[in-house]
């Protein structure tokens, strides 16, 4: 049984000539809205220039009725706010497609500009792993990645969140 589902995907890139990025660092709802996803995570940072490099997905089954997912791409910077994807799930195979529109800032005009890019991931999720191949249009062709299971998404690694009162 295939089953269905919303994913949101956040994407942050850095190093574009003449574009600086109308997105913010990850807000504290994000880290709420991730606290009880499993997540997978090839971040890391460059020794040599401090940025942040690699991808993270969230994932939250909720009951018989679908999954939740974000996924999260770093190349140079802290993520933003998410963006929705479509999401089937065979087994333990994953499959998510959906547009993501990236709002940038022109140069010194400071114009915002919105540019779409088609997204698409496919692999094989583990208890520990995710294996497989993710497109982003007009940025990475059949990129090869694996997803180390972790606690939480990197934007969160100071997060903690409030007891009730």
């Amino acid at each position: 049984m295939a089953i269905t589902a919303r994913l949101t995907l956040i994407v942050v890139t850095a190093g574009l000539p003449c574009m600086l990025f109308a997105q913010k660092p990850a807000a504290v709802d994000e880290c709420a809205r991730t606290a009880g996803m499993q997540v997978y995570s090839s971040v890391l940072v460059n020794e040599e220039t401090g940025d942040l490099l690699g991808y993270e997905l969230a994932i939250k089954h909720d009951g018989n009725s679908g999954v939740d997912a974000l996924l999260y791409v770093f190349e140079g910077g802290e993520s933003g706010h998410g963006i929705p994807l479509t999401v089937r799930i065979a087994k333990n195979r994953l499959s998510l497609h959906g547009t993501w529109v990236e709002h940038l800032l022109e140069g010194s005009s400071k114009r915002e500009i919105a540019e779409e890019h088609s997204v698409e991931i496919g692999g094989v999720l583990g208890p520990s792993t995710l294996r497989g191949v993710l497109t982003i249009a007009d940025m990475t062709e059949h990129q090869r990645v694996r997803l180390k299971h972790v606690t939480r998404i990197w934007s969160c690694n100071n997060w903690n969140p409030s007891p009730p009162n």
